[in-house]
């Protein structure tokens, strides 16, 4: 054989090699996509739960297995929800106290749940404090906080009065003990509103803070003044034998707000900040070059969906902990206004300028190791609209996944993620972006209903990068700087679509992973 034939039968068999690479069992082209990051890998008959039987949001929500986006336990037939939080950390455990909604709590009650990296829970099936069953100051129990004095644990919550008969509708009362998992009621211990506020009625979620030098207590309290929301400041010494009322700190000027539930203050670098949640409203904060103000104008952090968060210090960084808002109906089409739901935690993270920022947190992202195929065949996708949204079916809803990318924009139409809720596309979910009104949006029905929004800023020809959570129906969205938590019933087994109108939207880099 000469070496004419050789080369040319070595070629023949090179050729065949790369037909089949590129080929699967029956011939057909398969995905070439190759993953970019080093040492990754596509998930290969990784098991998920099937939705396909599962044909109501009621059914999908009562088959979620909840994780990082706690949920307490069924009790019998009823589904328990997470109301606000009171966290603590010490040597390594987060201790999540929180008002449980339904179940066996009464007059929700304060639990509590534990966790070392903000991923699995360890729940408490008995009440830390409990609404006093035969009514009385304390009939319902409601948000507070805890510190420790010393070798002693401290609990200072809200005592919401069993009725209107009573002088003060709310006090600020106290629970002691030597551990923080068992507290006991003090009896004949109290705060009562200051006569400066002229009002007995609106006075609660006490926030200690313990200064061991000076061996004092800071409690801070949200309550109202000439129909006025305020934050007042209150010292107490270590051993609670006085009460010095100091003023009020904080006057809302933002919003007619009646209340700003579950205030919190902290330090980060050099700068003071002060957040709470607007009655009916989000989470906000104010900063301050000094302790306890003057604060300046209060922004708005995420959306509507993430309520009553107060933030927890560790050696990890610094976290907001509130929760997800839940729909009256998992049906509804229309509204996510339900008070609790699932815990929900994002990092705060402090910008250059001093203003801050919610960001995924670390261990809840890594734990999306396995990557999965998209639906199409490159991870590069342009959406190309006219005034009719135009739609590109991209992801898959698993139970639990996470998404990213990279986007531009030139138009000025909206654009962003449209979840499938029941095959029609006047019933799809969005998560858009707005570049006319600068802002990221949850809208149901195909745009037309929207449940809440944050403010951002976009502007065409930029390159923003984004990560998008889900676990069961709750979900953050983080566009840079940007978080909106959002509640999505019904998409789980469906596809996600990256959609547009009047705009055309260059999408790159982009990723599913799953658990």
């Amino acid at each position: 054989m000469n070496k004419t034939i050789c080369a040319v039968l070595a070629l023949l068999c090179a050729l065949c090699l790369m037909l089949t690479a590129c080929n699967g069992r029956d011939g057909q082209p398969v995905a070439t996509e190759t993953p970019r990051e080093q040492g990754e890998s596509f998930a290969e008959g990784v098991e998920d739960k099937d939705f396909s039987t599962l044909h109501t949001p009621g059914s999908q929500e009562a088959a979620y297995a909840y994780q990082a986006f706690f949920l307490p336990a069924v009790d019998g037939i009823s589904q328990p929800y997470v109301g606000d939080t009171m966290p603590y950390y010490e040597d390594g455990t987060y201790y999540i106290y929180y008002l449980k909604e339904g179940g066996d709590s009464y007059n929700h009650s304060i639990y509590l749940a534990t966790t070392r990296d903000f991923l699995t829970y360890t729940e408490y099936n008995d009440p830390i404090i409990e609404s006093s069953r035969g009514g009385g100051q304390d009939g319902w129990a409601g948000t507070g906080s805890i510190v420790k004095v010393k070798d002693e644990y401290l609990f200072f919550y809200t005592g919401h009065a069993s009725s209107d008969t009573y002088e003060y509708m709310e006090k600020v009362m106290l629970a002691r003990g030597t551990t923080p998992t068992q507290l006991e009621k003090v009896e004949d211990w109290d705060i009562t509103p200051p006569a400066e506020i002229g009002q007995k009625r609106d006075f609660r979620d006490p926030q200690a803070y313990y200064d061991e030098e000076k061996d004092t207590i800071t409690l801070t309290v949200t309550a109202s003044q000439d129909g006025v929301a305020r934050i007042l400041k209150y010292t107490l010494s270590g051993d609670l034998s006085t009460i010095t009322y100091d003023g009020v700190i904080f006057t809302n000027t933002a919003g007619n707000f009646w209340n700003l539930e579950c205030s919190d203050t902290f330090k980060l670098g050099d700068k003071y900040y002060l957040t709470y949640s607007a009655q009916d409203d989000t989470l906000w904060y104010a900063m301050s070059d000094t302790p306890y103000g003057p604060y300046g104008e209060a922004t708005r952090l995420d959306g509507k969906l993430f309520y009553a968060a107060k933030h927890v210090e560790s050696p990890d960084g610094a976290f907001m902990v509130g929760w997800a808002r839940r729909s009256e109906s998992p049906s509804s089409t229309s509204e996510v206004s339900g008070w609790a739901g699932n815990l929900a935690v994002q990092k705060i993270v402090q910008k250059e300028n001093g203003e801050l920022m919610l960001a995924p947190v670390e261990s809840i992202v890594n734990q999306y190791t396995k990557r999965r195929h998209l639906n199409v065949e490159e991870d590069t996708v342009t959406v190309q609209a006219g005034a009719r949204f135009n739609y590109t079916d991209v992801f898959t809803a698993f139970e639990s996944f996470l998404l990213k990318g990279k986007l531009t924009y030139t138009g000025k139409g909206c654009f962003g993620l449209a979840f499938d809720y029941n095959g029609q596309a006047g019933k799809y979910k969005l998560i858009t972006l707005d570049p006319t009104a600068q802002k990221l949006q949850l809208q149901f029905n195909e745009g037309s209903t929207l449940i809440t929004e944050a403010g951002v800023q976009l502007e065409a020809g930029k390159e923003y990068a984004f990560t998008y959570i889900q676990e069961g129906s709750v979900g953050i969205f983080y566009l840079d700087d940007v978080s909106l938590t959002v509640r999505l019933y019904g998409v789980s087994g469906k596809p996600i679509r990256l959609y547009a109108e009047n705009n055309v939207v260059n999408f790159t880099d982009l990723r599913e992973y799953t658990k």
